[in-house]
């Protein structure tokens, strides 16, 4: 859509005429009593609807955080590195192309990524196994943004007004604080942030911050398993007494079980993306593209200090910082990513479209460089996207990549793991679970329906994998299993702590041990040994290896089970030839 956007810009504003300019400088407003208030419609498009797209970004920015990739700040390191490596080389090389043309603090416009044309351009390419380096490239644009928004915050905003940036302080504490509303926080939220909007306009300072600051005060968490269970409760009493109250309960749960920042992205993100950016194309992509300004363009520092800080300077800065973290063993590549896929993800990082768009008109004032300008993003976006397919396109040729994952890293251990069956039996599961997932206990009920079907002619074994930022419990639970263990008691106190996800404290799993009968002070001096510790985290280590980061997630026969593991559907993958996917 973006493309098409910018198609039909290319060409209206090519046409004979000037009906392109004509039309977005059209004024729009409206008023209230005396109070009036016009914007041309480029402006109502930059200044008011790009607000949106930033309101996105600023939630996505809080949820990576909050409870995404950025919240484990090791794992994340080398992308945080590499994108302000890729934030501060373009602006550099700019500088160096433009510092004789007096338009050397438009740095600005080389320093973003834009991450729908980066992902599309990923889809488009298609390399094998892209998960990881999607990933990688995901976070590193949550970094390239929170940069952009910075500098857009710091150095593209005019001179700033007291009392107008006095109110924006006032209404954002207004806004944190509507989270403790029992009712129509999603209308106050509404109401505050357009009237922030207004404030920070009058501030001087770009309106589209607006957003931003909004999205990052709404809330953000992991569903809560409380949550889960009162809406299954609830959708089990509508089921059995269908009636309006049950109905308005159940949907409301189901609401309020999400937090608002999920929501709301997941509800206004096709309007932002399939509405919003393709008009945001149209209204900034149009630029008359003759002999003559072809020839200015190319002669023009400003246009070849665009192309050659996006195109070069992301992936010397991308690719440098990754290659020199991984040197002085500050940070680790996730399994199956290469320098190679990294090189190719660095050089489609020079796909600036939208913010590089957006701060042209905010950081040059001269309309006939502004063009220039606008050439230049356009030539390096695509100079990247094509560089970028040929660089994972040889690179994917000489390096080929291997599925990670696909396969059991280690082999059954009957000295080690955790079995329920014979060693010999013809069928073999290997779950890799946690004991606060509530997914993983209903789990049991499909793993015992497949021991119940295959009697002895299955083997089922247990591997940790603790998800510590959505169940704080995780870890201390499977040492309380590994504790259990060494008294012979590790089937019957994981049965406990599934019957008991919502009571995993240090003193719960120490009645538990009791209730069993164990040895109360072994467990105890177990539960915190190095021996049980290294225990979990040999499992953990298995899992990180192989890019698990869900549970339960279940090897059948040594491969890994894709698709719904409830009894039927393992036991087919189970019955299933070797390397045949089971059908569901």
């Amino acid at each position: 859509m973006m493309l098409i956007g910018t198609a039909i810009a290319l060409l209206w504003a090519n046409l004979p005429g000037d009906t392109y300019e004509e039309f977005w400088s059209m004024p729009v407003g409206f008023s209230i009593g005396e109070w009036t208030a016009f914007f041309s419609l480029h402006q109502f498009v930059n200044e008011g609807l790009m607000a949106f797209f930033f309101f996105l970004v600023g939630l996505e920015v809080k949820r990576q955080l909050t409870i995404g990739e950025l919240t484990d700040r090791s794992r994340a390191a080398v992308p945080i590195v590499a994108a302000i490596a890729g934030l501060i080389v373009p602006a550099l090389i700019f500088v160096l192309f433009t510092a004789s043309t007096g338009e050397a603090h438009a740095w600005g416009i080389v320093i973003s990524t834009d991450t729908a044309f980066l992902i599309g351009a990923l889809a488009i390419i298609g390399p094998k196994y892209p998960f990881r380096l999607r990933t990688f490239l995901l976070t590193l644009a949550v970094v390239d943004d929170i940069g952009a928004l910075l500098v857009i915050a710091l150095f593209y905003s005019s001179g700033i007004s007291l009392w107008p940036s006095l109110a924006a302080i006032v209404i954002m504490v207004l806004i944190a604080l509507v989270r403790f509303l029992p009712e129509g926080r999603g209308f106050t939220y509404a109401v505050l942030g357009i009237a922030l909007w207004v404030v920070v306009l009058l501030a001087g300072i770009h309106p589209t911050l607006a957003g931003v600051a909004v999205a990052l005060l709404i809330p953000v968490f992991s569903p809560r398993r409380g949550d889960v269970e009162r809406t299954a409760e609830l959708s089990q009493a509508f089921r059995e007494s269908p009636n309006p109250m049950y109905a308005a309960a159940v949907t409301r749960s189901l609401r309020e079980s999400l937090s608002i920042n999920e929501r709301i992205d997941n509800g206004w993100r096709p309007y932002i993306a399939y509405g919003i950016l393709p008009l945001f194309a149209l209204a900034n992509a149009g630029v008359k593209i003759d002999g003559q300004v072809l020839m200015e363009a190319v002669a023009s520092p400003v246009s070849w200090g665009i192309v050659v800080g996006l195109v070069l300077g992301k992936f010397v800065g991308i690719t440098g910082a990754t290659a020199l973290m991984r040197a002085i063993g500050k940070g680790q590549l996730a399994p199956g990513l290469g320098m190679n896929r990294i090189a190719g993800g660095a050089t489609l990082s020079g796909i600036g479209f939208t913010i590089s768009l957006f701060l042209v008109p905010i950081a040059i004032s001269d309309p006939h460089t502004q063009d220039l300008a606008r050439v230049g993003v356009l030539a390096a976006s695509l100079i990247a996207f094509f560089l970028g397919w040929a660089v994972l396109s040889v690179g994917d040729r000489l390096r080929p990549p291997q599925a990670i994952g696909a396969k059991l890293a280690r082999p059954i251990d009957p000295t080690r793991d955790h079995l329920r069956g014979r060693i010999d039996a013809p069928y073999k599961i290997v779950e890799y679970g946690d004991f606060e997932c509530p997914f993983c206990s209903r789990a049991t009920g499909s793993v015992d329906a497949v021991v119940e079907h295959f009697g002895d002619d299955v083997l089922w074994v247990w591997r940790h994998l603790p998800l510590d930022n959505p169940h704080p419990h995780a870890q201390e639970a499977a040492q309380a299993a590994e504790a259990a263990a060494l008294q012979g008691r590790f089937l019957d106190m994981a049965k406990k702590l599934f019957a008991h996800q919502d009571a995993l404290e240090t003193d719960d799993l120490c009645r538990y041990a009791e209730q069993l009968g164990m040895d109360a002070e072994k467990f105890a001096a177990d539960f915190g040994s190095q021996a049980v510790l290294r225990r979990i985290q040999d499992d953990r280590l298995d899992a990180e290896l192989m890019d698990l980061n869900t549970t339960p997630t279940f090897f059948v026969n040594g491969v890994r089970h894709k698709g719904p593991y409830d009894s039927a559907s393992l036991i087919r993958a189970l019955q299933a030839p070797a390397g045949v996917p089971a059908t569901h």
